[in-house]
């Protein structure tokens, strides 16, 4: 059905190419996966299996034709077997979803009987009854996909090539596409599809050829997506540069906080708040034992100075012991300020002072006088 036989294919301007002696076949009815990095070629086989390009080495053979003699007149005859499904849909936007599909069979000059009748029964096929009237932009991106695929299909190729026809379009409508898919191929169309859906890939388990850099690297019936281990991680990297010393810089600048408050006898994790929001959250301090002096040793507890007996007072050595003890008495509910008592200070009057008594300089009483120290 599709032949690639050692095909090279180089580009102008570039200085590897694009496909570099790629060889394989795709039998009649197989779904085939092309999987590989953006730039590995796999649009370009597509493109060469249209006859869009021709290889710069080598040989392509489709229906067992050989594309690189194939003349230019020649080719839209033979593109009527083959159908093709782009990522971007590529509808005709002034025109209906019925005028969209029968515009190609309108091309190659079917008669309108013909497609009054295939052109409803392709658009059930993809689920689009009762859409016939409505134009792109009513359409959502799944809806307008399936109006891609009618249309190629409505010619009834026998090579069906999808370019990423899920790329454009949510996960849940990509399972629809993908089914559909899998129903034109179960009919006997070879289905060659290229895609990153890993998922897809990994689920269907149908044939896949694996391009990297242009060149096939694998052939594999019944596999999988392939080695993921090469894709680039989504975790953040370590910093560097510019960027790290900074970090380091706040990093040191937190240790020596808590550095000072540990100095200072606080709690590191309170050297951030308010004095009045570290007193409320800091918790309380354990108890130290407190060293009286040995002269007046005072239980630590209520208890104690209620069960223990007063101590008989010694000999006065410092001032604190040398005051009597006040018997204790109930404290008054409220207190009061008592008035401080003031001797009695005899009035002077100033009219009557002479000059000198007013500035100090009178006659002093021997009495009045202060030494320099009391």
């Amino acid at each position: 059905m599709i032949r690639f036989e050692n095909v090279t294919k180089r580009y102008k301007g570039t200085s590897k190419p694009a496909l570099n002696n790629v060889d394989f076949e795709v039998l009649r009815g197989e779904f085939v996966f092309l999987v590989g990095a953006s730039g590995s070629g796999k649009s370009s086989c597509l493109r060469m299996i249209l006859r869009e390009e021709t290889p710069s080495d080598g040989r392509v053979v489709v229906l067992g034709r050989d594309l690189r003699t194939l003349s230019n007149r020649k080719v839209p005859y033979f593109r009527r077997h083959i159908g093709a499904v782009f990522q971007d849909f590529r509808l005709l936007p002034t025109k209906t979803v019925f005028q969209n599909v029968a515009f190609t069979l309108q091309v190659i000059g079917s008669s309108r009987g013909f497609i009054q009748q295939t052109v409803p029964e392709v658009l059930a096929l993809v689920g689009l009854e009762g859409k016939e009237k409505r134009f792109p932009h009513e359409l959502s991106g799944g809806e307008q996909q399936r109006v891609a695929i009618a249309r190629a299909l409505v010619n009834r190729p026998q090579v069906l090539l999808a370019d990423e026809p899920t790329g454009n379009l949510d996960p849940a409508t990509s399972v629809d596409i993908m089914q559909l898919l899998a129903r034109i191929n179960a009919g006997g169309t070879t289905v060659v599809m290229a895609t990153h859906e890993a998922g897809f890939v990994d689920q269907m388990q149908r044939r896949v050829i694996e391009l990297a850099y242009g060149e096939m690297v694998r052939d594999e019936r019944h596999g999988g997506y392939g080695d993921t281990s090469g894709l680039p991680s989504l975790a953040p990297e370590q910093e560097r540069g510019a960027a790290a010393v900074a970090a380091l810089t706040a990093v040191l600048e937190v240790q020596r906080e808590a550095a000072a408050a540990a100095e200072a006898g606080l709690d590191p994790t309170l050297a951030d708040l308010d004095e009045e929001e570290a007193a409320d959250a800091a918790p309380p301090p354990a108890p130290t034992p407190h060293r009286e002096p040995e002269t007046a040793a005072k239980p630590s507890t209520l208890e104690e100075r209620a069960v223990e007996p007063e101590p008989a007072p010694e000999p006065a050595e410092s001032v604190e012991e040398a005051e009597p003890k006040l018997p204790v008495t109930k404290a008054p509910a409220a207190p009061q300020t008592q008035p401080i008592p003031v001797a009695d200070i005899p009035e002077i009057d100033v009219a009557e002072l002479g000059l000198a008594d007013r500035l100090g300089l009178g006659e002093s009483d021997p009495d009045d006088e202060v030494g320099p120290t009391s």
